[in-house]
């Protein structure tokens, strides 16, 4: 009788190996697929060996690699997400259309062409030109400001709304693991499901995982605010001035922008350290120009030559404009009697090379005092910084898809279907079920020969 049970347990057993290694060559390509397994163990009885069970069904997890592969997709998300937008800003003030500096070394030209003859019609009009063409190229510049702050804010409400789907679904796939565990169900797919969606979920936000006893795995954010515990998930939600909140349970509170990581952290940091300083100089250095040259207009005469001095450029909320003045309002001469007189256009030509006072930052864009900077070279200066800040976070970028790659790599080693292994483990199981149904038949056949002979 034993010798039955040996080859039918053993039969079983290689039968519930053959699922499991079926159901891990049908998902080799599945996203996500955590390879499974049976783990065999002996049954023993005082009268000796009673054949084999399987002890459990494997599923090869490994929560560390599993964190490094989220905390590799976190940075990625967090350099991917600004990289656009920090290339649209190189291409654009570097352009000859939008440079700033093409547009002052224009303006700067054409006073200088005035000087020849102060009193020239056309070449006054060339001068209000100019100034004209230096507004468009401020007002073109801040305006893409404008318009990548809105793409921003569009973008992190759509990421909110991702992360708080993911929550949402994380939070229900705990409740369906507790609940299969408890009645004895298997729930290896319901943990794929759960960790595809928590590596989603860190491409959006950098998040810490704990697993708890009943199988649910809490998640919460860098600084501690949980996101998901148990079956309940946190809401984000963004205020009025943009910045972040955390609703759970009953409980709301605000959430720094700083270290969040993932692409919520990665627009946080873009705004911060990239686009607030830059729109900050521009302003200042729109404001500078002007008052600069309004200044010194208001120093001189325009014709008939007692007519005080008018400002050129409006200045009003950081942004650059022209005002009514016309051509031949222009107060280029430094003398209230003398109209033909040239010294304050000379004067005007002068504060190219005169400094402005611009705010400086860090970078983490924090302001750490003020500089000054030569008029022409200020926007040089601006387009360089731009142009480093873009180079490290493309290398930051090509270096965390580097450490995710290997993560993903170093996850699949241990966690991924290998066909290779697979087959041969085919072979192994099929060679051990094909082995123990022949203990069965002869087991079978010496109890049919016993029965023979008791007849």
């Amino acid at each position: 009788m034993s010798l039955l049970l040996n080859g039918l347990t053993g039969a079983l057993a290689a039968q519930a190996a053959l699922g499991a290694t079926s159901q891990n060559v049908a998902n080799a390509m599945t996203p996500g697929y955590t390879r499974q397994g049976v783990l065999l163990g002996s049954l023993q009885t005082p009268q000796g060996g009673a054949g084999v069970q399987v002890s459990a069904l494997l599923r090869f997890s490994d929560g560390y690699k599993n964190l490094q592969l989220w905390q590799a997709t976190s940075q990625l998300g967090q350099y991917s997400a600004g990289q656009a937008y920090l290339t649209q800003l190189e291409q654009v003030m570097s352009d000859d259309t939008s440079n700033i500096n093409q547009g002052v070394d224009q303006f700067f030209a054409a006073l200088n062409a005035v000087s020849v003859q102060p009193e020239s019609g056309p070449l006054r009009e060339a001068v209000i030109t100019a100034a004209d063409a230096l507004v468009k190229r401020f007002d073109s510049l801040q305006q893409l400001f404008a318009n990548q702050q809105t793409a921003i804010a569009n973008q992190r409400e759509g990421v909110i709304g991702q992360a708080n789907a993911l929550t949402q679904d994380i939070a229900l796939l705990n409740k369906q693991i507790t609940s299969g565990r408890s009645a004895g169900v298997s729930d290896a797919g319901l943990q794929d499901a759960r960790d595809e969606k928590i590596k989603a979920l860190s491409a959006l936000v950098g998040v810490q995982v704990v697993e708890t006893p009943d199988g649910a795995k809490s998640v919460s954010l860098r600084g501690g605010q949980p996101l998901v515990v148990g079956a309940d998930a946190a809401t984000l939600a963004t205020d009025g001035a943009q910045s972040l909140k955390i609703q759970f349970a009953s409980t709301s509170f605000k959430l720094s922008d700083v270290g969040l990581g993932g692409q919520l952290g990665g627009l946080a940091d873009l705004q911060q350290q990239i686009l607030a300083p830059i729109q900050t100089t521009v302003a200042e250095l729109a404001t500078g120009i002007g008052n600069a040259v309004n200044t010194q207009l208001a120093a001189g005469f325009a014709p008939p030559a007692a007519t005080p001095g008018q400002p050129l450029f409006d200045t009003t909320g950081g942004r650059l404009t022209l005002t009514n003045l016309r051509a031949a309002d222009l107060a280029f001469s430094s003398s209230p009697t003398i109209s033909g007189d040239s010294g304050n256009l000379t004067a005007l030509v002068a504060l190219k090379n005169k400094p402005l006072t611009l705010t400086t930052f860090d970078t983490q864009g924090r302001v750490t005092g003020t500089a000054n900077v030569v008029m022409g070279d200020a926007f040089t200066q601006l387009v360089g910084k731009l142009g480093v800040a873009s180079s490290l976070n493309q290398a930051s970028q090509s270096t965390a898809t580097t450490v995710r790659d290997q993560a993903e790599e170093n996850w699949k080693s241990s966690s991924g279907v290998n066909s290779d292994e697979e087959a041969i483990s085919l072979m192994q199981y099929q060679q051990m079920y094909q082995a123990n149904m022949k203990v069965v038949a002869v087991a079978n056949q010496l109890f049919d020969s016993t029965l023979a002979m008791l007849g």
